[in-house]
């Protein structure tokens, strides 16, 4: 899990930054400075964004990539046990399994209410039967499991 290092480095000097505010605002309600209830809320904005900064840079996580897959969009999820990506007309056979299989690893497993925390990836394209007639072939489906991070590929 890497973290980007501008974040932190953003994060540690607006913190410093409220702080010297802080000190600032403090001296400016002892010496009853016009200015001081403004500075009240520069320092408490201030010390949101320092604190904002530092925890979405522990937070990130980048997208996981598979080799040979293509990125597809996420076009269902029912936030437990399935979700499932559309595939683009183009997409060759053999990128169907590394996509599905990159979908499952950057899914997030927290807060999904799975019975048996197992949550299927399904890869799925529309085809056409007849005019104003279609229906979905399923091109690949992994299964993920939310607790050990297992990942399978489902013939």
């Amino acid at each position: 899990m890497s973290t980007d290092p501008i974040l932190l480095v953003a994060g540690e000097w607006l913190g410093a930054a409220s702080g010297v505010l802080a000190i600032i605002t403090i001296a400016g309600y002892l010496l009853r400075w016009g200015v001081r209830f403004r500075l009240v809320g520069i320092t408490s904005f201030t010390a949101l964004l320092a604190l904002s900064c530092l925890a979405f840079a522990v937070s990130y996580r980048p997208r996981v990539m598979v080799e040979g897959a293509v990125s597809v969009p996420v076009v269902f999820d029912n936030g437990a046990e399935l979700v499932v990506a559309a595939a683009p007309a183009d997409l060759p056979a053999a990128a169907a399994a590394p996509s599905a299989e990159q979908v499952a690893r950057n899914l997030r497993g927290n807060g999904r209410q799975s019975d048996d925390a197992i949550v299927r990836v399904r890869l799925r394209r529309v085809e056409s039967v007849a005019p104003g007639l279609s229906r979905p072939v399923v091109l690949a489906e992994v299964r993920r499991d939310l607790v050990s991070g297992e990942i399978s590929l489902q013939p």
